[in-house]
């Protein structure tokens, strides 16, 4: 039996590493589009844009503990076209790969504005080479607008930020992350972020950018307001990359739809952000973005490709750091649930905060309290349940 897994990214080294954990000996293949080596995504909106890691830190593993998998990676070479019925992963460079069992690891892909490609000036952040060109563009005095209220582009504000660089966040929201964490928490979000000198813009959509001489200008929003930049960051969201899979036998629909094994199709997986799977304790369809997910998820397939045939279903979690305020969430979230401080207090900015709908607990966030929130997971609904095994 061979294994070959298409994204060398964290959830795609996770299933390498679950594999030869589980005493797999066959052979395996990791394909990359990129043409490094596995690194950590997190540190890309905060340490690596920052300047205060130096983009190697950001590997996953050093090469000597790469080399240890016995794993051949493929690196530089994205896939382009999958034939879902022999398994078959064919590539830019005219490669064409075929196993027993394939993973599919691609992640996604920031979304974009109008106008945006080709010109100076304006950028995503999803890559290492993304994070390296923009902090090279962060001079003292320019003026920065970061397109996006989400947890990605409140990170980089707050990154930005502390450069000592002049930032504005804009977006459609109330307050950064108002749609997941309800007007309490997202509002004390908004205040640390003003406090701190982030200019926030916020309760507007962008629509299109501006240009002069090939370089962007200026920010527009849906009131017809112009925000004047020197550099802009487009952070509202991604897509699952999965574009190269059209016509290949298996089903895409915000993401690649699993079942519970998180099987998309015979001998043929999905994990970490592009992985849409069915969660049995949740009954519906899931698609998680975070790291936490990306590397149990790969657990769980490296064990149904081996036989294992139990269902992933976990509870979902995510962490995001901005200033000194370091953010946990258990479960899930929305604007609408019913929201009390169950520790701490908001004002010395370290609580819990526990999240109710229809009358059950559907979430714990923890700010500056990580442990508090940790233990508070078994009042989610189902949670003991979901716990993966």
């Amino acid at each position: 039996m061979n294994v070959l897994v298409v994204g060398a990214s964290a959830a795609g080294l996770a299933t390498v590493e679950a594999l030869r954990r589980r005493g797999f000996d066959g052979r395996v293949t990791v394909l990359g589009a990129e043409p490094h080596l596995p690194y950590d995504r997190p540190p890309l909106s905060k340490q690596v844009l920052g300047g205060t890691w130096e983009p190697e830190r950001a590997r996953l593993r050093t090469p000597e503990a790469l080399s240890g998998l016995d794993a051949e990676f493929v690196l530089g070479d994205p896939a382009t076209r999958l034939d879902a019925a022999t398994r078959t992963v064919h590539t830019l460079s005219g490669r064409s790969l075929r196993a027993d069992a394939v993973v599919l690891a691609t992640g996604l892909r920031p979304r974009t504005l109008p106008g945006q490609h080709g010109l100076a000036g304006v950028y995503v952040l999803r890559t290492l080479d993304d994070a390296l060109a923009l902090r090279a563009d962060l001079e003292p005095g320019k003026r920065v607008v970061v397109v996006g209220d989400g947890v990605l582009g409140t990170e980089i504000a707050a990154t930005v930020c502390d450069l000592g660089v002049p930032v504005t966040l804009a977006g459609p929201q109330s307050a950064p992350l108002a749609c997941q964490f309800g007007p309490l928490v997202a509002g004390r979000l908004a205040e640390l972020h003003a406090g701190r000198g982030v200019s926030l813009k916020l309760g507007a959509a962008v629509t299109d950018l501006t240009q002069e001489d090939g370089r962007v200008a200026g920010v527009r929003l849906a009131t017809g307001e112009v925000l004047p930049a020197d550099v802009v960051v487009v952070a509202f969201g991604a897509a699952p990359a999965t574009e190269w899979l059209s016509g290949s036998g298996v089903l895409c629909d915000n993401g690649v739809v699993c079942d519970s094994r998180c099987r998309a199709a015979d001998g043929i997986y999905a994990a970490g952000d592009v992985a849409r799977w069915h969660h049995e304790g949740l009954d519906a369809l899931l698609r998680l973005e975070n790291r936490t997910n990306a590397t149990e998820q790969a657990v769980a397939v490296a064990g149904n490709i081996l036989g294992d045939d139990r269902p992933y279903t976990p509870v979902p979690y995510f962490w995001t750091n901005q200033f000194d305020a370091r953010i946990h969430v258990h479960g899930t979230l929305s604007a609408d649930a019913e929201v009390s401080i169950v520790e701490g207090a908001v004002a010395a900015g370290r609580f819990v905060a526990r999240y109710r709908r229809g009358g059950e607990v559907v979430g714990v966030l923890g700010w500056n309290m990580p442990k508090q929130a940790r233990l508070r997971r078994p009042e989610i609904a189902g949670a003991t349940a979901l716990t993966p095994r």
